[in-house]
């Protein structure tokens, strides 16, 4: 198998492990998420470091899902930075697995990926209404965190807290987020 097959079939592999049906719609984002796997998450807080790390190691959870050795995937995926898309799936698996799993209702890391996604103001990019300038405008005013206080056009939007989120990492706005979800019932 070549690099690029397995490059592939890792993004595939990512793709699935959010694209549920229940928050799809029968539309389809393979250019986003595309757009999104071609950008290097770079983070100016340095816990955020954390999420960095997250992502990279969801290549070793493919490969061994996969079948495939550490020194394989290290050969082959693990030669650039970690990307958006690898950092929120990876963001959405600890969501689900470390914090929010309930075998009752099944898992939903597709829910918490698809609401990182709407809180950016992405969801309207399905491939139908693609718009690559837009798409690269909000990725840099997130890396950037050119969004609201709240974390409004950031990953998570957090109505009742008392700090500016642009100044929290990004694993404490997601335990805020949770908080306020959780609250409301």
């Amino acid at each position: 198998m070549t690099k690029n097959e397995l490059n592939n079939r890792y993004f595939r592999w990512m793709c699935q492990l959010v694209s549920d049906r229940r928050y799809l719609r029968g539309r389809s984002y393979r250019r986003l998420l595309q757009f999104l796997h071609s950008v290097d998450f770079v983070y100016s807080i340095p816990m955020d470091g954390n999420r960095e790390a997250d992502g990279i190691d969801l290549r070793y959870r493919f490969g061994y899902e996969n079948s495939y050795n550490d020194s394989y995937i290290a050969l082959n995926l693990d030669d650039h930075p970690c990307s958006i898309l690898e950092m929120m799936v990876a963001l959405a698996i600890r969501c689900e697995e470390n914090i929010m799993d309930d075998p009752d209702i099944g898992d939903r890391t597709g829910k918490w990926f698809w609401g990182m996604i709407e809180n950016l103001g992405l969801t309207c990019m399905d491939d139908a209404n693609y718009d690559q300038l837009y798409v690269s405008k909000v990725v840099e005013h997130f890396l950037n965190r050119d969004y609201k206080k709240n974390g409004r056009g950031g990953l998570f939007t957090v109505k009742h807290s008392g700090y500016d989120l642009r100044t929290v990492e990004i694993w404490c706005q997601m335990c805020w987020y949770l908080d306020e979800l959780c609250a409301a019932g």
